[in-house]
């Protein structure tokens, strides 16, 4: 192997050496197309494949933003080719796209419906790709129903009849399908999601009806039989029309609430109540009126009514005469012919007399007027009822202080005047629209509100503040007296250390004297003293600190009370 890979090295070279410098670059700009060949193929097919939600490109920008929009807020991540084409990550998600654009009719106008059960067959004969064509449909109907969040399976069966020549001997198309629904789903009750499921039927096989489809679950029972929901959507009009009232009243509730809050506090205006009752059925009304028709109109500026009209006014007028006389005589022309003679005349045969005959036809114009009106919802009647609590005070001595009794507070009650109260309701009648023929009701009452809880607090609070203002006052008085006793003290330490120390100065000046004395006596007496050095010093010493006590006798006693304290 070796030797044979060699040979073939040996062989490469000696053809490269005999090669041309042309020969050469051709080949290095084939390997090169090649290695670029390579590289592109597998940088295409290493990134991710996207699957188209509908095959058929769709020009519209409009539909284009709304349908992205749509498989965004699902969270899909979508993207548009240049074609107009729009892409998500993987076929599952395809499918569960398309059903959910087909159920909310966001698949735009003029798009090819069979583009989203578009799939490729090879066949070779027409029924061959007849019956592939309905297995085609059916798998993908069925795929797009399983991708639906609610459904946990389906099974959908389709019978597709041969087309015949004429209309009238035409079975019709009918679909069949069996849903399982997942646990916790209301697919089987709600209406849309079972109308979105005969749309995807329709949109897949031509020509089918919703008479002819049949949705059942797992047990067998018709989920689209819509004929028996009528008390179902009777009873879903009614919740939405109890909602639509309750919330017409919080708004009503709302709106006055903060007007009267803002106007009286919103302490004292706590309870209004208000109820609606509306005809929340439709009907359809046709009146038709007639006018008299104004000959003049009213004089502007006059106190009386002047104007003039009249019931009809004369169109047209028309007056016909006709006069018959004659012997009675009524030829019958030839014999056993049948004569022009009219019956009315017929029966006058052989007879003689006058007939005068006059027709007076007048057409006469009206003032007409036709309505015919749609009722909708309308406010039968509304009541209003709400309660302003009046003000309540505190009650005062002539000194200004609060009155207690029994341990709260005194309080007086002045309710809410009439005129205030009037004025309220007129406000109130206002907003409502108040309508005094349909029976409207508003009514506005000054009934004190229960505020125990709030005095006792209050109560509480006053008790707390006055225990409060005696500690404060006990502990004033305390400190007040605390702080006389310290001065006392002080005054009286100060005045015995005065005395201390004048004691002290008093004998050291004696001392002194003494010494100084005894001194003089001894120099008197020329008596020769001979003192030793630390003698002498001691004494040197003794007359500084006498002379420091007598200049700064405060240092003194600090410092002998110091050394007091070390000792």
């Amino acid at each position: 192997m070796g030797e044979w890979l060699k040979r073939l090295v040996e062989n490469i070279k000696k053809l490269w050496g005999t090669w041309s410098l042309a020969q050469k670059f051709v080949l290095g700009a084939i390997v090169a197309v090649v290695v670029i060949g390579l590289v592109l193929l597998f940088s295409i097919s290493a990134s991710p494949t996207m699957t188209p939600v509908i095959d058929a490109p769709i020009r519209d920008l409009d539909a284009q933003d709304r349908i992205v929009t749509r498989l965004n807020a699902e969270g899909v991540k979508t993207s548009i080719s240049g074609t107009g084409v729009i892409m998500v990550p993987d076929e599952a998600t395809a499918r569960r796209m398309r059903a959910l654009l087909i159920r909310e009719d966001l698949i735009p106008q003029g798009t090819d419906p069979w583009a989203i059960f578009d799939r490729e067959r090879w066949t070779i004969t027409d029924f061959e790709r007849n019956v592939n064509l309905q297995r085609s449909i059916r798998q993908m109907v069925t795929d797009h129903i399983k991708s639906l969040e609610e459904v946990d399976d389906a099974n959908v069966t389709l019978v597709i009849s041969r087309r015949e020549l004429f209309a009238a001997d035409q079975n019709p198309v009918s679909a069949s399908v069996i849903i399982t629904p997942k646990p916790g789903s209301d697919i089987t009750e709600n209406r849309k999601k079972l109308e979105g499921i005969q749309k995807i039927l329709k949109f897949a096989v031509e020509g089918l009806k919703d008479e002819n489809i049949v949705i059942t679950d797992q047990r067998g029972i018709v989920l689209n039989d819509f004929t028996g929901m009528a008390d179902m959507d009777r009873l879903t009009v009614i919740e939405k029309g109890a909602k639509m009232i309750r919330n017409l009243e919080a708004q009503y509730r709302a709106a006055l609430l903060s007007s009267l809050q803002s106007i009286f506090g919103s302490d004292r205006v706590r309870d209004l109540n208000i109820k609606i009752e509306m005809d929340l059925s439709q009907q359809s009304v046709n009146v038709e009126e007639f006018f008299p028709i104004e000959m003049k109109p009213r004089t502007p500026g006059l106190a009386y009514d002047d104007s003039e009209r009249a019931a009809s006014v004369t169109r047209s007028k028309t007056t016909s005469s006709t006069t018959w006389k004659g012997t009675g005589f009524n030829p019958e022309g030839p014999s056993g012919v049948e004569g022009q003679t009219p019956p009315a005349f017929r029966d006058m045969s052989n007879l003689y007399g006058e007939v005068t005959q006059e027709t007076l036809i007048d057409n006469e114009e009206i003032n007409k007027k036709t309505t015919r009106e749609e009722k909708t919802p309308t406010i039968d009647r509304v009541t209003v009822s709400a309660n302003i609590d009046g003000v309540w005070s505190i009650k005062k001595d002539e000194q200004g202080k609060e009155i207690v009794t029994n341990g709260s507070l005194e309080r007086e009650y002045t309710p809410v005047s009439t005129d205030d109260l009037r004025a309220a309701t007129a406000l109130i009648q206002n907003a409502i629209g108040y309508n005094a023929s349909r029976g409207d009701s508003v009514t506005v009452q000054s009934i004190p509100i229960d505020r125990s809880s709030q005095f006792a607090e209050e109560d509480a609070k006053l008790l707390k503040e006055k225990r409060m203002q005696l500690v404060l006052l006990f502990a004033a008085i305390g400190l007040i007296a605390l702080l006389f006793g310290f001065l006392i003290f002080r005054m009286v330490a100060r005045e015995i250390e005065r005395r201390r120390r004048a004691e002290e100065e008093e004998r050291a000046r004696r001392e002194q004297e003494l010494r100084e004395n005894a001194l003089m006596q001894a120099e008197e007496e020329e008596a020769q003293v001979v003192m030793s050095v630390e003698e002498r010093t001691r004494l040197e010493l003794q007359e500084n600190v006498a002379n420091m006590a007598r200049q700064h006798p405060e240092d003194v006693a600090s410092l002998i009370r110091t050394w007091l304290l070390e000792e």
